[in-house]
């Protein structure tokens, strides 16, 4: 066991959660034995009581008990100290019901052709954090988008959030960067999708197709899908910051729907988006080299009723670094924009 420590949040730790403030100094520490030593008043910040949740800022004085010392006993096996405590991190709001992630891009949701063995499924024992059960996926996202992931801890709660999911009772505000700039700015793109099939052995290269609605009659495999857009800014005819909701939920929609109507996403090299021959000046025009030429799309927030309370919730995810780094180069300000901007036109 180590001695009760007293120490001080340095310049360079920044304001961060406690627990996560906690397991960067103390990585053998499991998140529930950080929650427990909060709880208990073990962990305390300049002498006061407080919550994992809560956030410590430069100057401040942690207390921290005696800590056992070499690796946690109950690590999950199989998952690195490093992808446990990546998981961790990425915990955006919890309860007894349900967890909420800001996933981050390149990490699969599921396993699967081409996927590998680390995705978030796998690693849901990490997140059991003092249940008994591994939380279960309600949704997915695709591996390189970022965003808002719902987990229930239960499998009536499941039941539920996929219920509200199917019967769309749930709102998904996705945030892109686009070529060129849309006209009209704001619209619905409403192309059926159907998937075109792969070249490699294991479906490689496999793709959504769109379908002008005239024409769905045509192709049996066509199924609708709908995409509200709206421009929140823009540079020049070049680049556009796009907030896309999808009404109905088939693989890849925004990705194709926007490269359907000459707009594809930053950074998609499957749908056009890493290409220089865009609408506007593309990305050869001088700005394609500057920005991160990983995909631009971002699962923003996601507004549900609560599975047990029933009271409405909204969760927001922070951008991850690539598409940080393209805002601050652009010199765009979250604060700018409407959190929701479709609200005004319903």
């Amino acid at each position: 066991m180590t001695e009760v420590q007293l120490l001080q949040v340095a310049d360079d730790e920044g304001e961060q959660r406690l627990d996560r403030w906690f397991k960067r100094r103390f990585p053998n520490v499991t998140q529930g034995a950080v929650e427990k030593l909060c709880r208990t008043g073990q962990v305390r910040v300049d002498g006061g009581r407080v919550k994992a949740s809560d956030h410590v800022t430069p100057g401040q004085t942690v207390r921290v008990p005696p800590l056992p010392e070499g690796p946690a006993p109950d690590r999950p096996a199989g998952i690195s100290a490093a992808d446990e405590r990546m998981i961790q991190d990425a915990v955006i709001f919890k309860d007894q019901h349900m967890i909420v992630l800001n996933k981050p891009p390149g990490l699969a949701s599921q396993g699967g052709s081409g996927q590998g063995e680390r995705h978030v499924d796998g690693l849901t024992p990490a997140l059991m954090l003092g249940y008994k059960e591994r939380p279960k996926l309600v949704h997915r996202l695709d591996k390189d988008t970022s965003g808002v992931l719902m987990l229930a801890r239960t499998d009536r709660v499941a039941r539920v959030l996929s219920e509200a999911l199917r019967h769309r009772a749930a709102r998904k505000i996705y945030w892109a960067v686009v070529a060129g700039v849309p006209n009209p700015k704001q619209g619905s793109v409403k192309f059926a999708l159907m998937k075109a099939p792969g070249h490699g052995r294991g479906g490689e290269g496999e793709k959504m197709v769109c379908v002008h609605p005239a024409k769905v009659a045509d192709y049996p495999d066509a199924k609708r899908a709908q995409t509200d857009f709206f421009t929140l800014w823009f540079l020049g005819s070049r680049l556009s910051w796009m907030a896309l909701e999808p009404v109905t939920g088939r693989t890849h929609q925004l990705r194709a729907h926007m490269a359907e109507i000459g707009h594809p996403i930053l950074g998609d090299g499957k749908y056009g988006g890493s290409s220089s021959d865009n609408m506007g000046e593309g990305w050869g025009a001088g700005i394609g080299g500057e920005f991160s030429r990983k995909l631009h799309l971002h699962a923003r927030s996601l507004t549900i009723e609560h599975p047990v309370t029933k009271e409405p919730m909204t969760f927001e995810a922070s951008l991850p670094d690539h598409m940080a780094r393209t805002w601050k180069a652009l010199d765009w300000k979250e604060r700018d924009v409407p959190a929701d901007p479709f609200e005004a036109i319903r």
